[in-house]
């Protein structure tokens, strides 16, 4: 993680002191966990560079976590990526800037604006590159978005949700790092504290002069705040109205980005149901069905025609709301809900829970597992399922993942579902945005009938289906394969 502060011009000298660390002396310090370093790579009186680099310790990263026996949590950016964690670390360093008190003797440099230029990264951010430049522009920054050379032989993405970004403008040392501390956290959209009364206090104290008249405002407090009381607190006693966060859709982020808490489509997406019938005096507003229920309802509905779906496996099944529902279903005795999360699993098992006793419910087994590790006890079941979880895997390790089902499980039936490229376009989202920012890919319509193609054709049939409300000539947003076992083709 790591910072650069540069200003030039008559003047520039005074940012060491408005610091308040001396250029001569080795800025070397351990801040809750990570190692702190501080150091002027220029200092002129026309010139000044720092450097600040926050290198945090990944055992102290998860110590104490409830977490902890979950190996998944060393599988993340959090030691690299510049977040909030990155704010707590840096406070102490640049605490005098940030708060606008240096010695009396330099309290007149606190206004003045400099030439200033700040750096920082890599930043993971789920916001598309137009929102991005919108947060710093409308503050008077030009932005300069750089994404690093990834060193492979193969494509392992187009282009990287990790960025490097650089904003420049004349303003005053403090007016910036306070700006650039509410905004690493709307970028990244990772919260490592309990948001409460203090995040509430930081957003009054460092937005101060700047968020109230920010056009992507709702945004960021929806991203900094998360809940509507603490947003309508602020916008009753700071902006002096009361009234509810737009969404980001309104602000132009699309509602089919995915990130971990509030843009997930799952939550977000929605599709217009079809309206019930009322009393012809005035028509009935149409209940909005999110798409990730709508996914789940297309793959039951699959399942339910299935002649034979006695036995089910759901790779990638997270917290179980799918294999709870597919145990539901007349026919089904058995469902195996695969999961490499401890913790998702942990959440599924409560879930899997309530369904004990019940008449009618085959109370679904967790299974720890991964596509990447051929597990015997998965072999030759009814139906496979796969729902939105191959544009999680890299394109080149998708052959194996194939192979070992097409060879090694033979399921009879086989049901994926994934993101379709092509409807991105409906959410406005820009050409090389993804709806994750964990997807490795996202396939049009025809990349994903090619890839269906490229291994079930000898094996497999396969029936292409849309799922969500269909747009002229995007498709529908989700794609869905079922691919059936040939009669003809050797199970064993």
């Amino acid at each position: 993680m790591q910072m650069v502060i540069r200003a030039l011009g008559e003047g520039a000298g005074m940012i060491s002191h408005l610091l308040a660390k001396n250029p001569s002396n080795e800025y070397d310090r351990e801040e809750k966990g990570a190692r702190v370093r501080l150091v002027y790579t220029k200092c002129t009186e026309e010139e000044t560079e720092v450097v600040l680099y926050a290198t945090p310790d990944p055992i102290e990263l998860v110590k104490g976590s409830p977490d902890n026996y979950d190996i998944t949590q060393y599988i993340n950016d959090r030691e690299f990526a510049v977040s909030s964690l990155f704010c707590s670390y840096i406070r102490s360093a640049l605490g005098t800037a940030l708060n606008g008190k240096p010695k009396e003797a330099y309290l007149p440099w606190v206004g003045h604006p400099f030439q200033l230029e700040l750096s920082f990264g890599p930043v993971a951010s789920n916001l598309p590159d137009g929102i991005v430049e919108q947060l710093f522009t409308a503050l008077g920054y030009e932005l300069r978005v750089e994404r690093g050379e990834l060193p492979y032989s193969f494509e392992l993405k187009s282009r990287s949700t990790a960025r490097y970004l650089t904003f420049s403008g004349q303003q005053t040392l403090q007016n910036a790092l306070r700006q650039l501390f509410v905004l690493i956290p709307v970028l990244d959209d990772y919260k490592h504290y309990f948001i409460g009364e203090d995040e509430l206090d930081k957003i009054r104290r460092y937005g101060e002069g700047w968020l109230e008249d920010h056009p992507l405002r709702d945004l960021i407090l929806k991203r900094t705040l998360r809940f509507g009381d603490l947003i309508g607190r602020y916008n009753e006693e700071v902006a002096g109205t009361v009234g509810s966060v737009g969404t980001e859709k309104e602000a132009g982020v699309s509602a089919d980005v995915e990130p971990e808490a509030d843009l997930a489509p799952e939550d977000e997406e929605s599709t217009a149901a079809p309206a019930a019938a009322d009393d012809g005096e005035q028509d009935a507003p149409q209940p909005k069905i999110r798409l990730n229920e709508l996914r789940y309802q297309a793959i039951i509905e699959t399942v339910e025609a299935l002649a034979d779906k006695t036995s089910i496996v759901d790779f990638g099944s997270g917290e179980g709301k799918l294999a709870a529902k597919l145990g539901w279903i007349d026919g089904v005795e058995r469902v195996l809900a695969v999961e490499p999360s401890a913790v998702a699993q942990l959440r599924a098992i409560d879930r899997f829970a309530k369904m004990e006793g019940r008449q009618g419910a085959a109370v679904p087994t967790p299974v720890s597992g991964s596509l990447f590790y051929f597990d015997e006890s998965l072999r030759g079941h009814n139906v496979m399922i796969l729902c939105e979880v191959i544009e999680h895997i890299d394109e080149h390790r998708l052959a194996r993942v194939m192979d070992t089902i097409v060879h090694e499980y033979r399921p009879e039936v086989l049901i994926v579902t994934t993101p379709n490229k092509e409807y991105n376009r409906v959410y406005e989202m820009e050409d090389e945005a993804m709806r994750h920012n964990d997807h490795r890919f996202e396939w049009t319509r025809e990349e994903f009938r090619d890839w269906c193609d490229s291994w079930a054709s000898d094996r497999y049939t396969v029936d292409w289906k849309g799922i969500g409300e269909e747009a002229e000539g995007f498709g529908q947003p989700t794609q869905m394969a079922v691919c059936t076992l040939r009669k003809e083709a050797n199970r064993w």
